[in-house]
């Protein structure tokens, strides 16, 4: 294909990837059709189809490239501190919080996502973002490889049901606060497995 065919194509892809992810959040994946989304991105419906498949297919890497765009701002948010291991843990394990619980994520990611693409690929989006990223954290803070598979799994099941609860609640910004000031619980709790593997 040419150069000029071949970006071409990209940026047609990802037009109706943005338009999607806008379409998903706003309505949810059962009152969005494909005839919707190709009207929104300006291109036909059978573009949608050569790119993605079905429409399951395209929520799939809608909710793929979400999940990709939370890890990145737990990395960020983790590499902007300037303290030690367990300061760059905590502000990621926050960072996280914010990044699942606000936009489109919280929609596409907490409420439909289980539903529409299943839970094993669901959970398998989040071990290859998100998880690896809080398995390498607990990892550099000192938690002992025989608990860190145990670790890892119940901290981020604990931020994902804090991340539901907060999508649900009647007062989102209220219930972030809250569950900030839990997590930080928590964190201090994980922390004192690396330390006590110290002593």
């Amino acid at each position: 294909m040419p150069r000029a065919s071949a970006a071409s194509a990209a940026q047609t892809a990802q037009n109706v990837l943005g338009a999607a992810t806008e379409l998903f959040a706003s309505f949810g994946f059962n009152e969005v059709s494909v005839d919707d989304v190709a009207e929104a991105s300006g291109v036909t419906r059978g573009a949608v189809y050569h790119h993605f498949r079905s429409k399951q297919g395209l929520f799939r890497e809608v909710a793929a490239r979400l999940q990709s765009t939370v890890a990145s701002a737990v990395v960020e948010s983790a590499e902007k501190v300037e303290g030690d291991a367990s300061d760059q843990f905590r502000a990621g394990a926050h960072a996280f919080l914010d990044a699942i619980t606000t936009g489109a994520a919280v929609r596409i990611l907490l409420v439909d996502a289980p539903s529409v693409i299943g839970w094993q690929e669901w959970r398998r989006l989040d071990e290859a973002n998100s998880v690896t990223h809080l398995r390498e954290s607990l990892a550099e803070v000192g938690v002992p490889a025989e608990l860190l598979g145990a670790a890892t799994a119940q901290l981020s099941g604990a931020m994902n049901e804090a991340a539901l609860w907060v999508a649900q609640h009647a007062d989102p910004a209220g219930a972030r606060r809250q569950a900030h000031t839990v997590l930080d619980r928590l964190i201090a709790n994980v922390l004192q497995l690396g330390q006590s593997a110290e002593l």
